[in-house]
């Protein structure tokens, strides 16, 4: 099957990067009520270590990340993936709120900026309407 193909299928596929394995347990519980497949990275070099090695982002419909980790921080992971896969949408969940930084990562194409703890309404709501909208293919 092409990527073509399975294009459909990978919507419903979300990565969620968090180095707090309780935030990702919640994310996962909220989240799996939606009917969605999760894949996880504990930090962003281990986000980004997935992406290169093999198909699974490209066939991810949605990134859920944190900011503060260890090792590669959310930013550093976002202006990687915003590099290197464009057309994935980006959900920043974090429990530091920091207006110039939403402003600057919303500037930088990410779709959503949650404050942990974030409820699940709220979660299932935006990521709905984020796997909803067309996907952006600027590859300029």
């Amino acid at each position: 099957m092409s990527i073509i193909e399975n294009v459909n299928s990978t919507k419903g596929r979300i990565l969620i990067i968090d180095d707090e394995e309780e935030i990702r347990d919640v994310l996962k519980l909220h989240l799996s009520s939606g009917k969605y497949d999760l894949i996880e990275a504990t930090n962003g070099e281990e986000a980004i270590t997935l992406m290169k090695s093999g198909a699974n982002l490209l066939q991810v419909g949605l990134i859920i990340c944190d900011i503060r980790m260890p090792k590669v921080n959310g930013v550093e992971a976002i202006e990687y993936l915003k590099q290197n896969a464009p057309s994935i949408p980006i959900l920043v969940v974090t429990g530091y709120p920091d207006a110039d930084l939403a402003v600057s990562l919303l500037e930088k194409g990410i779709k959503g900026y949650l404050v942990k703890p974030v409820d699940k309404e709220t979660l299932l709501g935006k990521v709905a309407e984020i796997l909803s909208s067309p996907q952006d293919f600027n590859y300029a």
